[in-house]
């Protein structure tokens, strides 16, 4: 699923504020690239896509930095200023995406973390990682869930997440 463009432009925005123009990023799930496509002129960014067909079909290798073609759960790194976990926890295990959230914790200034709200999801094109997992978040279960986390724009089916104790 691509990403919804609910919120963008006020992410853009806060991204704007707080990172200083070359600052390094990683949109994990890039999927269409769209993050990519609205940052890469700002930030300098790689991408990570755990779906090889998405790679090549909206042609990731001309908008991010880097594609890392793997599961996030297996990507190591050392630091980006910013990570972007863009409809991506939504598609792992709670105990999955903790653990994936815990890693990056520190292993950058911030992070973004946007999910849909009681979103059910099955596979598309073929692609088996599309099934939501977390299919029931809502606010309350976010934080539940994730009590590092701090609300940054919340929307009525989607919300944006940053670190809780950063900027």
């Amino acid at each position: 699923m691509a990403s919804l463009e609910i919120g963008k432009r006020e992410t853009i925005e806060w991204i704007v504020k707080n990172f200083s123009k070359g600052s390094t990023a990683l949109d994990v799930g890039a999927c269409d690239g769209k993050w990519g496509k609205l940052l890469n002129d700002y930030l300098i960014i790689d991408g990570v896509e755990i779906y090889a067909p998405n790679i090549a079909k909206h042609n990731l290798e001309s908008i991010y930095r880097k594609v890392f073609n793997c599961d996030i759960k297996d990507l190591t790194y050392k630091h980006y200023d910013l990570i972007i976990f863009g409809d991506v926890l939504e598609h792992m295990s709670v105990e999955d995406a903790q653990q994936v959230l815990e890693y990056a914790w520190s292993r950058c200034r911030n992070l973004i973390v946007a999910v849909p709200y009681q979103w059910v999801n099955r596979s598309h094109y073929g692609n088996p990682w599309e099934v939501h997992i977390q299919d029931d978040l809502t606010p309350e279960i976010v934080l539940e869930r994730y009590p590092k986390l701090k609300p940054l724009f919340i929307y009525d089916r989607y919300g944006y997440y940053i670190k809780g104790d950063c900027l």
